[in-house]
Formats: structure tokens, sequence, C-alpha cells
């Protein structure tokens, strides 16, 4: 009886929140005081990384959502090094001069998630020279099957598109075929920050055959190619998680939430309508961000990150219909287009969430800033930058 009552009074003072919060009490929430979370790309300097603090203090309802950067370049760094570790030493050095060559794609150099997969990779292999610059590195070293290797990044190039976009899958396949006619046999493999640029360099047509490649996303395409032995490897950063916090911590401030109930009701324990996220989600009050823990994902476990997978947590709720305006930063980014929002779209309507999506080109913030508008219309705000120190440009048009 009691567990009864305790329910039937969470409900009441969600409905109460819900009336409070909607204009149905007569009374019209101000933009700035609307809930505000950032996803995917955490407001930062794109030079030092610092966290844009300032951004993340915009209101009290304001909270980003994303994942362990550090800890997934880490992640990816050991699933090279698993991998390699049990190689045939007679394969995996293609030319027999006792070096493991590697070349490297850059998403973007001034990106946080970016930097932390860079890092990862060369702290793994021991090319790591406190640096995520292009060329900035040192000698490495690797054992492989008990022998141990020399390990050179033989070049590091940032894949930006000729329309200025960054991550960008065509620049890494003419980059591979670059690579493969400079450096021929001396390539023993290829590692990515991401998987559109992975997937880019076996869309090049002199790619070495049977060369492993490592990517980062576990996108559907990634997770089809592992299984078809054409990918060795990428790490899943728990989209379905990402996709889901960004809701769920909409709809707790949604409902009226506080305290640390806004970052743990469906996150860490179940929500009053009954859900809750089945992965990992960490928070960092530091930053007021919602972190999704990575796995590494290869040839043994690849079918546990097929395509429409989705969580088992979250289920259709009687949550009140809520109005959110979303921001996706390039509409032809491969991450967000074919993982990220259809996660979103799958979950919005379980949790009682209407989203209204607008995407940009990935390179000016103004493809974004230009359709982020009629406030008034909508309950709450996702955003997803073009560029991780534009979060004012943002929070400037929410005075209003």
């Amino acid at each position: 009886m009691k567990k009864i009552i305790a329910s039937l009074a969470a409900l009441t003072a969600v409905a109460a929140a819900f009336m409070s919060c909607n204009g149905n009490s007569g009374s019209k929430v101000p933009n700035k005081d609307k809930p505000l979370v950032f996803f995917n790309r955490q407001p930062s300097d794109p030079q030092s990384g610092q966290i844009d603090m300032d951004s993340m203090n915009w209101n009290d309802k304001t909270y980003y959502v994303g994942f362990d950067a550090a800890g997934g370049g880490a992640v990816q760094g050991k699933l090279i090094t698993d991998y390699l570790s049990s190689a045939d030493p007679a394969v995996i050095d293609r030319n027999g001069d006792g070096v493991i060559g590697y070349v490297l794609c850059i998403g973007d150099v001034g990106h946080n998630d970016s930097k932390a997969r860079t890092e990862g990779i060369r702290r793994a292999l021991g090319t790591w020279a406190e640096s995520t610059d292009p060329g900035k590195v040192q000698e490495g070293k690797v054992t492989i099957s008990g022998k141990e290797f020399k390990v050179v990044e033989l070049e590091g190039k940032a894949m930006t598109g000729t329309d200025g976009s960054t991550w960008n899958a065509n620049a890494a396949t003419e980059a591979m075929g670059g690579w493969a006619t400079k450096f021929g046999t001396a390539i023993d493999m290829v590692v990515s920050n991401n998987d559109g640029m992975a997937m880019g360099c076996l869309q090049a047509s002199n790619y070495p055959a049977g060369v492993p490649i490592f990517g980062y996303d576990a996108n559907a395409d990634a997770i089809e190619a592992i299984g078809a032995g054409k990918l060795t490897g990428t790490v899943s950063q728990n989209v379905d998680a990402q996709a889901t916090a960004t809701l769920q911590v909409l709809r707790n401030l949604l409902d009226g939430l506080t305290g640390e109930e806004i970052v743990t009701n469906g996150i860490t324990k179940p929500d009053v309508y009954g859900n809750q996220i089945t992965a990992a989600v960490d928070y960092v009050p530091e930053t007021k961000a919602l972190l999704a823990q990575n796995t590494g994902v290869n040839a043994s476990n690849w079918q546990l990150y097929t395509a429409g997978t989705r969580d088992k947590g979250i289920k259709p709720s009687e949550a009140p219909e809520k109005k959110v305006l979303l921001t996706i930063y390039n509409s032809a980014d491969n991450f967000l287009s074919s993982s990220y929002l259809p996660a979103l779209n799958y979950y919005a309507p379980l949790l009682g969430i209407k989203l209204t999506v607008v995407q940009g080109d990935g390179q000016n913030e103004s493809s974004c800033l230009d359709k982020f508008t009629n406030f008034g219309n909508y309950d709450a705000f996702a955003i997803n930058m073009v560029k991780t120190n534009s979060g004012r440009d943002y929070t400037d048009k929410l005075k209003y």
C-alpha cells in the first residue's frame, strides 16, 4: 500500500510540474529558462579542449550528453594492440622490415573526440609525443606474438572535404589512394578516428588487400563490414544510451525534477514511467556531463551490435507530450545520420517527446543557426554544434 501511495504521489508531482511548465497554468516559460541539452559535441575551446562552462551554466537546466571520449580513445588503442598481440608476424609485417607502419585518418584536429582517439591510438602504439597534431609523433613499439616490432606512423592527416567539412569519407578515400601509392608495402595497418573515414579508405581502388583497418562509432555499415571480414574492429560509444540520455534528461527537466534526479531518473534508476537505460552512463558533475561508456567491437562480438538492436529498458510511456527543437551539425555525417538520429526518432515517441530536427552542412554554423528559430513553439532544446566553441551563438538567441 505504501508503495502505491508513493507512486501516486510521484505521478501527481509530475503532473503538477507538467501543468506549471507547459503553459496550461496560464504562464509562459521564457526561452532563457527552458531546458537545454548539448549533445555529441561538447562546448569547448577547439585548441585547448577546455570545457566552455559559460555555455554549460547558461541556466540550471543546461546539460551535456555524450560519451567518455578519453576512455573511448583508450578502448580503441587496446582493440588495436589486442589484435596485434596474437597476429602472425610474417603476415602483419608485409615487407618484413621489422617495422609496423600505419596511416591515420584524423577527423578534426580541433575536436575533443578526435583528439582523444588520436591520443589513445598513439599511446597504445608508443608513437605518442605529447601532441595530437598531424606529424608530431615518435617511434613506438609493439609486441606481436611474443616478438617486439618498431612502430612508425607513416602519415596522419585531417580528412577535410573540398567544402570544408571535417571527418570527410570522400577525403579519406582520396588520401588512402595516395598513401597506397606513396608507401606501398610499408603500410601494415590503417587506423581511423571514425567509421565513416575507415569505410572511405576501403573504397580506395588500390586499398592493400588484407591490411587490418580500425574505425570508431560502430555504424551499421561498419558492423556489417566486420561480419564480412573487411573491417577489423571499431568502438561502440553506445549510441542508443546517448540518444536516450539526451531525451531522458530533457524529459526529467520538463517534468520538473530537480537535483540528482535530473541525471539519475531513467538513467541509473527507473523513472516514474518505469524506464531505465540498460547501458552504463556516468555523470560528471564538474562539467554537467552525462557520458556513455565505450566497448570494443571485432569479429568475436559484432553480432551484438547489428542494426536495429534497441534498448529493451525503454518502453512506451504515458508521459505528456513535449516539443523539442534539435539541431544536427551536418546532415551528411555518417554517425549522426545513420545511427544517432534514427535512435532519437525511435526513443522520442516512447518518452513523450515530439522532435523537430534541423540539420546543417557541417561547415558553417549559420546553416544550423538560421534554422534555430520559433522558440516559443518549443518546450526545450537539444543542440549539436558545427564548431565546439559556438555555444554562445545558440544561447544568445535564447535570451529573448
